[in-house]
């Protein structure tokens, strides 16, 4: 263990004065915690156009394409709405000692399961994002009775946050997870944190510092940057308490049991080397499950521009990106969705493969054994190679199935069924739930009126479905950008066997045993969807890859969220429909 001297004399400076602030942080009046929060707050719009700038060059984005739309939503938007999300819990609990739980539908599923809707909560959730919802389920044992007594613990026992020095380690992909990360630390833990950087993306370092300020200033945050050597170093100081890591599960077990050989004998033994209490986000390989239904040639292709974006949004760099695609092999559309979903991976924009390593990932996955050959479905010179590759029969091993390719490949992987939509989607569940590693993110696309068809089985599927995000006609990518949703891997996991990781951030209400959230969304864009009876008015979603406006909307939807008003509605609306 390091006794805080020599090798990295900034970071032994910057722990030592977070140390000395761990009780002062802990014991800080809630009144001025939300003062320092709203501080932040209001730090982030000004800056958000740096941060664009920062972000997009670094990705190869030119100025002023649609694809800017996902620096806006996954960067500056998801922090605001988070310290939003943030700021409303604590007003309650300083006003009533908790936050305000009654304001939330609240429904029992089968067996009893406690499912909380978190979304939407206000009239402009309801017009901004209409006909999206989200649902919190509890682990068993939590009820509408003792919800309180399961919500913010930190604030609801004091005595259990006496002061803790955590370590965050960022992830280099998207822009907000390690100021969400260091939020979900200072706020729902009440522990100071340092924070450092990945190198794929530590130039948002002055950025960062800037919105953060009023904490810095105080020493209850420090944002650092740092290669491997100083997250090793950092991981094993002295002042460190606590650990979050959003990464892979080789960083993690690197972490807790040492490197090379010796640390996989430790692992085989579950012999940790590193004791300090770690939690994680580790990624997964995530399915989307096609259910057969009566589609129309108009839900075919707005269903695979879903596909493709859930491939290529931010160039493929996603712990939720899609991988395997689980098709009916009988269902008469399949053949049609599949010719689709190529020709959309074909026509997104071209993207630069700015995260280290993926050439090496496609190549390794694409030499797999059993499947046959896979395709190239570029239709340019595109910068990052699209492969499909098909995998074998279900039970065959592969490592597309065990390996994330963080890069845009996609795989493909036929089921029996067709016919019965409710058996191939009993089916489908039991293949991801046994032979794809990992259990960050799921996504379901089903028909109206299949799901309708399904009646009361259809809740009881999906708590069959072991993961920690399930989108239902949706990304799961919506799940981590809506900051009221716990973010991690189901529960259940441990440090030998980590898989997608263990517990969970974001979660702005403040849950302290939530299991997964249930995102949805509507499975036709507005207008087309008034034709099958549906009410809402969400047209192509600005995070499509393929929406023109993107760029425009997310922009107009930061601003909304720093300043909402109902004037800037119609400019949303506008160029919503215009994507």
């Amino acid at each position: 263990m390091s006794d805080g001297h020599n090798a990295f004399p900034g970071l032994d400076f910057a722990l030592q004065r977070l140390h000395r602030s761990r009780g002062p942080w802990a014991a800080l009046a809630i009144g001025e915690r939300i003062e320092l929060l709203q501080q932040v707050r209001e730090r982030i719009a000004p800056v958000a156009p740096q941060w664009i700038k920062l972000s997009s060059a670094a990705k190869g984005i030119e100025p002023g394409s649609p694809l800017e739309g996902e620096e806006w939503t996954s960067g500056p938007w998801a922090l605001l709405a988070a310290c939003d999300g943030l700021l409303e819990s604590l007003r309650a609990i300083m006003r009533n000692g908790q936050p305000a739980l009654d304001q939330l539908p609240k429904r029992e599923l089968p067996g009893g399961q406690l499912a909380v809707r978190v979304f939407p909560h206000s009239i402009f959730d309801r017009l901004l994002l209409s006909g999206v919802t989200s649902e919190v389920w509890m682990q068993p044992g939590v009820s509408a009775a003792n919800l309180a007594q399961n919500t913010g613990a930190a604030y609801r026992e004091p005595e259990r946050a006496q002061g803790e020095l955590g370590l965050v380690l960022g992830a280099g992909n998207i822009a907000s997870i390690a100021p969400l990360d260091a939020l979900h630390k200072l706020y729902a833990e009440k522990a100071v944190c340092l924070v450092k950087l990945n190198p794929v993306n530590d130039y948002l370092l002055p950025v960062l510092e800037h919105i953060f300020a009023p904490l810095e200033e105080r020493a209850f945050v420090a944002f650092v940057r740092g290669d491997g050597a100083a997250g090793a170093y950092l991981c094993q100081h002295k002042l460190v308490d606590t650990i979050h890591i959003t990464g892979s599960q080789e960083t993690h077990d690197a972490i807790v049991f040492g490197p090379g050989l010796q640390g996989q004998a430790r692992r085989s033994i579950n012999q940790p080397l590193n004791t300090r209490p770690i939690s994680s986000e580790l990624g997964a390989v995530s399915p989307t499950i096609v259910v057969p239904g009566p589609w129309s040639r108009a839900d075919i292709e707005f269903q695979a521009a879903h596909i493709a974006t859930q491939k290529l949004h931010n160039s493929g760099f996603n712990c939720v990106a899609c991988q395997v695609l689980v098709l009916p092999q009988d269902w008469e559309h399949t053949s049609s969705l599949r010719m689709d979903v190529r020709r959309q991976l074909a026509a997104a924009p071209d993207r630069k493969p700015y995260y280290p390593g993926a050439a090496a990932r496609q190549a390794t996955l694409a030499a797999g054994t059993a499947r046959g050959p896979g395709e190239s479905v570029n239709a340019s010179d595109a910068l990052a190679e699209r492969q499909v590759l098909p995998l074998p029969p279900a039970g065959q091993q592969d490592p597309a199935k065990l390996q994330e390719v963080f890069a845009p490949t996609l795989c493909e992987q036929l089921l029996d069924g067709g016919a019965d939509a409710e058996a191939f989607l009993r089916r489908a569940i039991d293949y991801a739930n046994r032979e794809l590693r990992g259990t960050l993110g799921a996504n379901i696309i089903i028909h109206p009126a299949t799901r309708r068809a399904l009646g009361e089985r259809w809740d009881a599927l999906l708590q069959e479905l072991r993961y920690g995000t399930i989108a239902v006609n949706a990304w799961t990518g919506l799940g981590y950008l809506l900051p009221s949703n716990p973010w991690g891997a189901f529960p259940g996991h441990t440090l030998d066997d980590v898989q997608s990781g263990i517990g969970s951030v974001h979660n702005t209400w403040l849950f302290d045993r939530p299991q997964r959230t249930v995102v949805e969304a509507p499975f036709r864009p507005f207008p087309r969807n008034l034709l099958g009876g549906s009410m809402t008015l969400l047209p192509k979603p600005p995070w499509f890859v393929n929406n023109r406006r993107a760029q425009h909307i997310g922009r107009r939807l930061l601003d909304f969220q720093h300043r909402p008003s109902w004037f800037k509605l119609p400019g949303i609306f506008l160029d919503a429909l215009r994507g």
